[in-house]
C-alpha cells in the first residue's frame, strides 16, 4: 500500500505525507491512505499556483450600480409587502418550502469549545441557538399545516457532537424524518511557502471545512437534493446558525423571491458605515454579485449616488431563498463554485514530528462561498430588512465592540418587548423578556394569545 500511495504522491511532490508511515499501526495507516486517496492533488496544485493572483476589481467596480432590490421604503417596489406575504403564504401552504441551517463553525471566537449551535443565547430561557432555530421551523410548519424539513449542514469538526446533541434532545420536537444532519466536505491545508500539504499528526493530514459554498456538493453527495425532490420542495430557505433573529421561512421574503421570478434572493441591511465588515451586494455588467469587504477599496466603498446615499449600500447577512432547481442544475454541471484563498495559522508537525504552533500566517486554506451562486442564478434580487429585527450575529466573545452574545440578547429582548407592547401588554424598558417561537412568531400572533391587561415587571419567558 505504501508504494501505491507514494506513486500517487510523487507527481505532486507530496511524498512527505508518508514520512511517518512505518510508525503507524494498521488502523492509522488505513485512515491516512483513505485521506490521500480522497484528495484531488491536481486541483490543489492549480489552486496553489494561483495563490497570489487576484482579479483586478477596479475596472469592474467602476461600473457598479446598486443591485435590484426591494427596499424598506416600499414606494418604489414593484410589489407591496401584502402581495409578497400572500404569495409566500401560498408556497408555504403548498408544502413547497424547506430550510437549510449551516452549522459548521466552532465557538472558538466566543471562548466556547463546542459547535456554535450549542451556544446558550436565550436572554431569559438560556435556550441554545439550535433550539431557537428548530422551534421556529416547527412553529412555521404548524401555522401552515404542513411539514417543513430542516437540513443541518455541519463540518467534520462539528458533525458528531451536533448529531449527538440533537438526538439527545429529541430534535426539540421535530420528527426524525424532518431533520437531517449532513456534513460538508473538507480541503487540505497547504504550507504557504512550499505548497506541501501539512500533517496534523503523523497519521493525519491537516484539513478544514470547504466553506459554506460546499453546500452544493454536500447536498448532492449526501442525498439532500434527492430528498428535496421526493418531498416536492421547490424553495430552500438558507441561514447560518449564529443569527437568532432570522425569520425562518418568513412568507414576505419568500413572496418577493417568487413574485420576482428569482432563483436566488438575498436579505441585506443598509450598511451603517461604508467600511462595515459585510459582503457587499452589487450589480455590474448586468450581473448581481457579492464583493467581500476586504476586496473593496476604501474610496470605492465611500462612493455616493446622486442623492447622497452610498452607492454600495447593501450588506449581505447570509440569509437566502434558493430555488432547488438552481441547486440541481449546478450540481449536474461540470464546474462547481470557485475556491477562494485564505491565509491562516495552522498547527502542524514538522519533518521530525515536532508540534508547531505558528505565530504567523503559515498556511493556505481553500474555501467556497455560497454567494458565488448569485451571478449564476436567474433574476437574483435582494430584499432589505431592518437589522434591529433581523440581524444579530454572534461572532465575538463578551467584551468585544460588536456582535457579542450580549448584543444579540439585547436585540432579541428589544424585539420581543416591542411585540408585547403592540399586543397591548405593559412592560418596562429594562425588563428582560423572551417569547418562544412556539408561543408566537410575530406580534399579531402574540396579540391573539396574550391575556388582556398583561403587565410584566420581572424577567419573563413566554412559552
Amino acid at each position: 500500500m505504501k508504494d501505491e500511495l507514494a506513486a500517487r504522491l510523487a507527481p505532486y511532490d507530496q511524498q512527505h505525507l508518508l514520512a511517518f508511515w512505518d510508525r503507524l499501526d494498521a488502523e492509522q495507516q488505513a485512515s491516512l491512505a483513505a485521506q490521500i486517496r480522497a484528495i484531488d492533488f491536481e486541483l490543489i496544485r492549480r489552486l496553489y499556483q494561483r495563490r497570489d493572483s487576484r482579479d483586478d476589481l477596479r475596472p469592474l467596480l467602476a461600473r457598479t450600480a446598486p443591485p435590484p432590490a426591494f427596499r424598506l421604503d416600499t414606494t418604489q417596489n414593484p410589489f407591496t409587502p401584502e402581495q409578497a406575504r400572500r404569495r409566500g403564504h401560498q408556497a408555504l401552504d403548498a408544502g413547497e418550502v424547506g430550510a437549510v441551517l449551516v452549522a459548521g463553525g466552532q465557538g472558538t471566537r466566543l471562548d466556547f469549545p463546542q459547535p456554535k449551535g450549542l451556544f446558550p443565547i436565550g436572554p431569559v430561557s438560556g435556550k441554545t441557538l439550535f433550539q431557537i432555530h428548530v422551534e421556529k421551523v416547527i412553529a412555521r410548519a404548524r401555522r401552515h399545516g404542513v411539514r417543513i424539513p430542516l437540513y443541518v449542514m455541519t463540518s467534520p469538526a462539528t458533525h458528531e457532537e451536533t448529531a449527538v446533541f440533537l438526538a439527545a434532545h429529541d430534535r426539540f420536537g421535530l420528527p426524525p424524518d424532518e431533520l437531517r444532519v449532513f456534513c460538508q466536505g473538507s480541503m487540505p491545508a497547504v504550507d504557504a511557502a512550499t505548497g506541501g500539504l501539512l500533517l496534523e499528526s503523523p497519521g493525519r493530514i491537516a484539513t478544514s471545512p470547504d466553506g459554506h459554498g460546499g453546500l452544493l456538493e454536500a447536498a448532492a453527495r449526501n442525498g439532500v437534493l434527492d430528498d428535496l425532490r421526493r418531498r416536492g420542495i421547490r424553495q430552500l430557505f438558507y441561514l447560518q446558525v449564529d443569527n437568532p433573529l432570522v425569520d425562518i421561512c418568513g412568507p414576505e421574503f419568500i413572496g418577493y423571491h417568487l413574485l420576482a421570478g428569482s432563483e436566488l434572493s438575498s436579505q441585506v441591511v443598509a450598511k451603517r458605515d461604508p467600511l462595515e465588515r459585510l459582503g457587499n451586494v452589487i450589480e455590474a455588467d448586468g450581473k448581481t454579485m457579492v464583493i467581500e469587504y476586504s476586496d473593496l477599496p476604501d474610496d470605492v466603498a465611500r462612493r455616493l449616488s446622486a442623492d447622497g446615499s452610498l452607492t454600495i449600500w447593501a450588506g449581505s447577512i447570509a440569509v437566502h431563498v434558493i430555488d432547488v432547481a438552481l441547486l440541481r442544475r449546478l450540481s449536474e454541471a461540470s464546474h462547481g463554485l470557485p475556491f477562494h484563498i485564505a491565509r491562516k495559522r495552522v498547527a502542524h508537525i514538522d519533518s521530525t514530528g515536532r508540534q508547531i504552533e505558528p505565530s504567523d500566517l503559515n498556511a493556505i486554506k481553500f474555501e467556497r462561498f455560497i454567494f458565488d451562486l448569485i451571478p449564476l442564478a436567474r433574476n437574483p434580487i435582494v430584499v432589505e430588512v431592518d437589522r434591529r429585527s433581523a440581524f444579530a450575529p454572534i461572532k465575538n466573545a463578551s467584551g468585544a465592540k460588536e456582535d457579542t452574545p450580549e448584543s444579540a440578547q439585547g436585540l432579541l429582548t428589544a424585539l420581543h418587548r416591542s411585540w408585547l407592547r403592540r399586543a397591548g401588554a405593559e412592560v418596562g424598558d429594562e425588563v428582560p423578556v423572551e417569547i418562544s417561537p412556539l408561543m408566537a412568531l410575530d406580534a399579531e400572533e402574540l396579540a391573539a394569545k396574550l391575556p388582556r391587561g398583561t403587565r410584566i415587571t420581572q424577567p419573563t419567558y413566554l412559552a
